[in-house]
């Protein structure tokens, strides 16, 4: 949006100094269903600072990261209530630093990035098509930058914020088509509260997050000629962690505390989990490289001693592309499907059998999304939806809530 700056911003570039920044907004509002109707707005501004240092410093010493967020506002799941929220910039509010890290490629064969980091950017993350994040064509958080049971079952770190880690990355052919990643970061479930926006130690930290990852890869990576683009991703993780089992979550599904006290509860040391991805360009025109369509799909495993959803399956279909003289614009729809741990629901299937009553069992919560993103200008998004979903909250307390979204974003 602000241009080159009157040539400063191609200057710096020259120089290794690549400057740029986001304003993003989502709008959420249920005219039915859920536990009442509501509206909220939540909203981030990010600056976006990377150097490249053998530009800056003459030696090939790697790249520079730093990004930094402000986020505000309010969110719609705690009104419905959602187990994913319908807002994916909603969560983490203030001002945070949000990367500050070194990346190295040694050779053809090896990669590394160590620093304040999070594992979302790094495993079970999106992938690029036309230059957009595929996830995050999106507002729900249950899409949105990554499949959302890993960040309720682990250690996960999750933008905006940061955590000490370091990831190394192989490639064994010497070029993209695989590889196979292992990183390490600090599991700190603090790390999101409103006072631990520059926090750059240790405290509050529960243990280790373990992650590997393989990755297949082939096409390029905007598509517009060449093979089309697919990417296969297969991980897991462990996480030293010691943490209550999955009975201590009941007070997720509005279960009363007077039966909570009585939950069978225990700590767990270690928590482990994996995940399968899959992505492709389905089609691209013959008219036209730059409109095509692309198709994604995960399923995601946790702990079912510990894991909220042991359970998450998502996909999701962009068209660009839209109308002859609309080539930038995107039609999305995409769908979750997240199972509540099976333990849960057998436990308060019993205390019903046993006479309690006021209960609702936990299943799972299910959500569709369709919407369409208008680009009038490379730098600006409109994108209005909707989403539904089914047995909100994990269970069948609420009307299933249908939600009219509203998404902004402006790059400058």
């Amino acid at each position: 949006m602000t241009g080159n700056w009157g040539g400063w911003r191609p200057w710096l570039t020259d120089k290794g100094v690549n400057i740029t920044g986001h304003y993003f907004q989502d709008s959420a509002g249920n005219p039915m269903g859920g536990k009442s109707q509501n509206v909220r707005y939540a909203q981030e501004i990010g600056l976006n600072f990377d150097f490249d240092l053998k530009k800056l410093t003459g030696y090939s010493i790697g790249l520079f990261h730093f990004i930094v967020t402000s986020r505000a506002g309010q969110g719609l799941g705690a009104k419905l209530p959602a187990l994913n929220s319908p807002q994916e910039i909603y969560g983490s509010p203030t001002v945070r630093l949000s990367l500050l890290s070194w990346e190295m490629h040694w050779n053809r064969y090896v990669a590394t990035t160590a620093g304040e980091i999070n594992s979302e950017t790094d495993f079970e993350t999106w992938s690029m098509y036309w230059g957009m994040n595929n996830y995050c064509q999106f507002q729900t958080n249950a899409i949105c930058g990554m499949p959302q049971s890993i960040a309720y079952n682990s250690g996960y770190g999750y933008y905006p914020t940061a955590h000490p880690g370091a990831w190394v990355k192989f490639y064994p052919a010497g070029n993209d088509h695989y590889s196979i990643q292992f990183g390490v970061y600090s599991a700190d479930p603090t790390i999101g509260n409103t006072h631990n926006g520059w926090k750059l130690n240790l405290h509050g930290a529960t243990g280790t997050f373990l992650p590997f990852q393989l990755v297949w890869h082939q096409g390029g990576k905007d598509d517009y000629s060449g093979p089309l683009q697919t990417n296969i991703k297969v991980g897991g993780y462990w996480d030293t962690s010691q943490v209550n089992d999955v009975y201590s979550q009941g007070g997720m599904f509005e279960i009363p505390s007077n039966y909570l006290v009585s939950a069978p509860t225990a700590k767990v040391r270690g928590r482990f989990g994996g995940w399968f991805q899959f992505d492709r360009m389905i089609q691209r025109d013959a008219a036209d490289s730059h409109r095509g369509t692309s198709f994604f799909a995960s399923f995601t495993w946790g702990d079912p001693r510990t894991a909220i959803a042991p359970y998450f399956v998502d996909w999701g279909l962009t068209r660009k592309g839209t109308f002859k003289n609309r080539p930038d614009d995107t039609v999305s729809l995409g769908m979750k499907f997240l199972w509540v741990n099976a333990k849960i629901s057998n436990w308060v299937a019993q205390l019903q059998k046993d006479g309690a009553t006021g209960l609702y069992r936990p299943s799972g919560e299910h959500a569709i999304e369709l919407n369409y993103g208008w680009r009038p200008t490379p730098w600006l998004l409109i994108r209005p939806g909707a989403q539904y979903i089914w047995s909100t909250g994990g269970t069948n307390r609420y009307k299933n809530p249908l939600i009219l979204d509203f998404e902004t974003g402006i790059t400058f």
